[in-house]
């Protein structure tokens, strides 16, 4: 598996608004995102548990589903197990001035390390970069389903997928019961998510609905659908209090931004908006 990656970045923002091509791949059989986010990454429990650990709650978000015969909350019918609501952790998007693609400048939703400047992750090869990031297209190819780079292949030509072979080494799956507690996580208390399903639907999470589903996915366990209450009152209280350069960047972009597919100015105010702000640097492309 090869991939040229330089200018692209079609796996890291929702670019729909580029395009008039059908790129909701995500939204098609029984259960289908509640949120509007394109392309969110799941993370596994580890992986929420480091995040909250460098303060970073605001990096991340919850995606819960819509089923036919689930659990009704805010009007929203919710595909649940046993009653209770099942749910993701991803990382979150918010719209930042990028220009993917040899496009000018635009503003589109982007994941929250992703480098405006360099197209870049900020915390690629670092132990936090999340393992569904580093294996794509990975387990695409190996199921035979399309890649993003196959997507902006179709929509923008040139060659991004390189190599159409599937990794040797490429790390199982989590599916169906193997994801319980993993990577898929069940709230046990529907009720406490009244009122935060409805702003999770019209995308206005505030951070004290993010941290009760961040709480919820670091103190399950593995292969079931417990969750440890005495560590789900220390996650909670851990995603409240984080703070780091993603609270204060991810506001100023909010501030700064125009409606999803707008003119943006130059990428290169993300140096005020988050470098100065202490995000990682990227390396940019040789």
């Amino acid at each position: 598996m090869r991939v040229d990656c330089a200018g692209c970045a079609g796996c890291c923002l929702d670019w729909r608004p580029l395009t008039e091509a059908d790129l909701d791949h995500e939204r098609h059989g029984p259960y289908q995102p509640l949120d509007d986010t394109y392309n969110l990454t799941p993370l596994t429990r580890s992986e929420v548990r480091q995040f909250l650990d460098d303060g970073m709650a605001a990096a991340m978000t919850p995606r819960f589903f819509t089923a036919d015969d689930g659990v009704r909350i805010d009007g929203h019918e919710l595909a649940a197990i046993d009653g209770n609501p099942v749910f993701f952790i991803g990382l979150r998007k918010v719209p930042k001035p990028v220009a993917p693609f040899g496009e000018s400048p635009h503003w589109l939703r982007s994941c929250v390390f992703l480098d405006p400047t360099t197209l870049q992750c900020r915390i690629h090869e670092t132990d936090r970069y999340p393992e569904q990031c580093a294996s794509y297209p990975g387990h695409n190819l190996a199921l035979d389903q399309e890649t993003m780079c196959e997507r902006v292949e179709d929509a923008f030509g040139g060659e991004r997928l390189l190599d159409d072979e599937p990794p040797d080494d490429l790390d199982g799956l989590l599916l169906g019961p193997q994801a319980l507690g993993e990577k898929l996580f069940v709230h046990p208390e529907p009720a406490r998510l009244t009122g935060s399903i409805e702003r999770c639907a019209a995308g206005e999470s505030s951070a004290a609905d993010r941290a009760e589903c961040l709480a919820v996915a670091a103190a399950s366990s593995p292969g079931t659908t417990t969750v440890e209450e005495e560590q789900y009152e220390e996650f909670r209280k851990q995603a409240l209090d984080g703070n780091s350069w993603v609270d204060d960047a991810l506001a100023n972009w909010t501030d700064r931004s125009e409606p999803p597919g707008r003119s943006a100015p130059d990428p290169a105010i993300a140096v005020d908006v988050e470098d100065e702000r202490g995000a990682p640097s990227t390396p940019g492309w040789k």
